[in-house]
């Protein structure tokens, strides 16, 4: 029976244990987005995980939606991120690296006056976006034309071979979370027509055209995708988000993943159900479980089978030495919300690692 301190094989490599660290947005890599010493040391101190996916990193220049999050499109950053790897791998750790375009999550006062890209004229409604001027409503963002799109895949691809290039053991495609492979993939934002809209295989051509084209560089069992079909943030909603799983899952099986990380519920509460089961029901390759997890709750799954391994967000983010803290069953490290996404190491590397 699998626990959670099991090894696992995820395509190319072997995680010794199924505690992996979920992508998680910091911000700590200033307005020239590049990642840095205190980010090496953040990863390194975290070593530990299955398997550690770092944060989502726009994948081209002109895509901002978090103001200091780092990139991937420059030789300065793929330098940045070398130190980030080389220091994780000297710790004994596995990293791969979210590749991330924010569609109209993006916004001009971020990105130099430039419009932010999406599948349709549809602005994020109901939220603002943090900017050097402040809080700002999210603008309509320009609508993808069908022959502007290979530019998009393009560009995945570039990142793809820069991850590669700083020394990563694979890429994890972000297509959740309302950005714009997921507002490809959802009806609720997708409503244009043709090659790219409509029918479910429409609406997920992009999502698959830009999995074959990293797989390209990588070899498709060091790339893993990450999907949400009921997370509303963002302003985000599919008419039939069990059955968008349950295809996406089918049509998965077409590529060699290294894994499908899939986040199972919805942070606002405005949607729910349940998508994992028949995911686990079609879909034959490696399957993480993402939101909400506690320790007893992930071990359950695994030794169900319904999960392979589970990624911990917020909990990893407190606990470097969350491996350890679970075999233990020691006494978490409460996050500090406050801290999430400012400068600097207060709330980022200076969490305490457990004394037992």
């Amino acid at each position: 029976m699998p626990t959670l301190f099991s090894e696992l094989r995820c395509g190319a490599i072997t995680a010794p244990n199924r505690i992996f660290m979920a992508p998680l947005t910091r911000c700590r890599a200033g307005d020239t987005h590049i990642a840095n010493d205190l980010m090496a040391e953040h990863y390194a101190q975290r070593a530990s995980a299955g398997l550690l996916i770092a944060e989502a990193t726009m994948a081209m220049e002109g895509n901002s939606a978090f103001w200091m999050e780092p990139g991937i499109y420059s030789t300065p950053q793929v330098a940045g991120w070398k130190k980030v790897t080389d220091a994780v791998h000297a710790a004994g750790g596995r990293i791969f690296l979210q590749v991330w375009h924010g569609g109209r999550a993006c916004h001009p006062l971020l990105n130099g006056g430039r419009q932010p890209v999406g599948a349709s004229a549809l602005a994020i409604a109901g939220d603002e976006v943090h900017t050097p001027e402040g809080k700002k409503p999210y603008v309509v963002p320009h609508v993808l034309a069908d022959e502007e799109i290979p530019a998009i895949v393009a560009g995945f691809r570039a990142a793809a071979m820069n991850a590669k290039s700083a020394g990563f053991d694979g890429i994890e495609v972000h297509g959740a979370n309302g950005y714009l492979l997921d507002q490809f993939l959802r009806d609720g934002t997708n409503k244009r027509e043709g090659a790219y809209g409509g029918s479910l295989e429409n609406r997920a051509r992009l999502m698959l055209e830009v999995l074959r084209a990293v797989s390209e560089v990588w070899g498709s069992d060091r790339v893993g995708l990450r999907i949400s079909p009921l997370n509303s943030y963002n302003d985000m909603i599919d008419s039939d988000p069990v059955w968008l799983a349950t295809w996406l899952a089918t049509r998965l099986n077409d590529f060699n993943l290294a894994y499908l990380h899939v986040m199972r519920g919805d942070f606002l509460g405005k949607q729910s159900g349940d998508v994992l089961t028949p995911i686990r029901a079609n879909y034959r390759g490696t399957l993480i479980g993402n939101m909400g997890y506690t320790a007893n709750e992930a071990e359950a799954a695994i030794n169900d089978r319904k999960l392979d391994a589970v990624a911990f967000g917020t909990a990893f983010l407190a606990n470097p030495d969350l491996p350890a803290r679970c075999k233990a069953k020691a006494p978490l490290n409460q996050p500090n919300p406050e801290t999430f996404y400012t400068p600097g190491a207060a709330g980022y590397t200076d969490y305490p690692v457990w004394q037992g």
